[in-house]
């Protein structure tokens, strides 16, 4: 009994080292092969989708093999980009078609983790938010003797206890996450904000990679949205979320409208406080309404708008951001109204790249105010400003040069066997 148990246990032995060699192997020599696990990525309408899209494609140019395992949309295709393959699975999606909530995310994880163990082992997972993505990307890449990296948009347990998510889910969400990022061979954050927090949790090496825009999509040459109010108006083009506090320009377009009754406020997007929006405009028909569209679309509504407006709301946890929306009107040359705190409270005034205030309606009016008074200057004064903001995103905050030096980090963790 004794020799068939000690036969029985080697054999078990034997078969977990043949399944544990098989699960790491991997191609000797050639190029290095990445992995992208996101639930985000190109066409999905999402600043993230569009980071990551440009991670891959930079990643491809720098030599690597990219493989994105992500969740399209239904009716939609992922573009095909050089060097790049990507692998979509169904996921749960909320009324809005987003994967966004606990059960939407877990719809994606838990088949993620099957799919991270089949094919050859790469050299290297890049893991998109939020934490149980990580977490599973952390179990896969330690099964296939890969390291991993975390892209850190932001600090997600800290976003949870500023919207007043109850104390068990901040402390269960705070701990997945601090075990991802001490697990992370790097940590790739967004600014110096996130950055310095992710550090207090545990990231070991942590890479400032800022946030940018494509501005081979955001240009200001180009067509203009055709179903565009006729009026002049201003833009909010994104997601809105609680901590973002859109309403803010609602209150202030009542105000503005006691001087410019004609001015029209354009909501593009979705998010979490979409219907409280709609609630707060009250029916007003200068207050118009539209679904998220990809990003060429977006820059369609970019080119005609006076001005685009972005704001957060102060001490929510995201007074070290820097929304992307800020850079897609630049690049297009569409001066930005910015309410709340933040680095482009400093840089949008500072390099006249629009106005800048509290979190206030009474001074987000007289901003508004302002870039109406600025969008009847003649077509050639018009014309500089709009190349003086392009000129500006693209020596500070073009995507393609910030995701070059990420790729670059990146592969230098890929763990390449000759």
């Amino acid at each position: 009994m004794n020799r068939r148990l000690l036969a029985l246990a080697a054999a078990g032995t034997g078969a977990a080292v043949l399944a544990t060699a098989a699960l790491r192997a991997r191609p000797r020599g050639g190029e290095p092969r990445v992995v992208l696990a996101t639930r985000l990525y190109a066409p999905e309408p999402a600043a993230a989708a569009l980071r990551l899209r440009g991670l891959a494609r930079a990643l491809a140019d720098a030599g690597a093999q990219v493989t994105v395992l992500t969740s399209t949309p239904p009716g939609m295709a992922a573009p095909a980009d050089p060097g790049v393959t990507v692998s979509s699975a169904p996921a749960l999606r909320d009324e809005g078609g987003y994967i966004r909530g606990y059960a939407q995310y877990l719809s994606f994880d838990i088949p993620l983790a099957a799919r991270l163990l089949a094919g050859p082992a790469p050299d290297l997972i890049v893991a998109e938010p939020p934490p149980t993505t990580g977490a599973v990307v952390g179990v896969a890449a330690a099964l296939r003797g890969a390291p991993y990296a975390y892209y850190a948009a932001d600090v997600w347990s800290d976003a949870a206890a500023s919207t007043g998510a109850p104390g068990w889910v901040v402390g269960a969400l705070r701990g997945v996450e601090g075990l991802v990022l001490r697990g992370a061979r790097t940590v790739l954050a967004v600014n110096d904000g996130v950055a310095e927090r992710v550090r207090e949790l545990g990231a070991r090496a942590v890479t400032v990679v800022p946030n940018g825009i494509d501005t081979d999509v955001f240009t200001p040459a180009g067509p203009r949205a055709a179903d565009a109010p006729a009026a002049p108006y201003f833009l909010y083009a994104g997601t809105a979320s609680e901590w973002q506090g859109a309403g803010v320009f609602i209150e202030a377009l009542r105000l503005v409208h006691r001087e410019e009754p004609e001015a029209r406020l354009v909501f593009l997007g979705q998010g979490s406080d979409w219907q409280a929006l709609k609630d707060l405009a009250g029916g007003d028909a200068r207050v118009v309404f539209r679904d998220l569209v990809p990003a060429a679309q977006a820059a369609t509504w970019q080119r005609g708008a006076v001005a685009s407006v972005v704001s957060i709301r102060p001490g929510l946890g995201y007074d070290f951001a820097y929304p992307t929306k800020i850079f897609a009107a630049l690049a297009c040359g569409t001066p930005v109204v910015y309410a709340g705190p933040g680095p482009a409270r400093t840089d949008l005034p500072a390099n006249a790249l629009g106005w800048a205030s509290d979190y206030d309606a009474e001074q987000v009016a007289a901003a508004m105010l302002a870039a109406l008074e600025a969008s009847r200057a003649d077509d050639a004064q018009r014309a500089q400003a709009a190349q003086r903001r392009r000129e500006w995103v693209m020596r500070h905050r073009s995507m393609q040069a910030a995701l070059r030096d990420a790729a670059e980090v990146l592969l230098a963790e890929a763990s390449v066997t000759d």
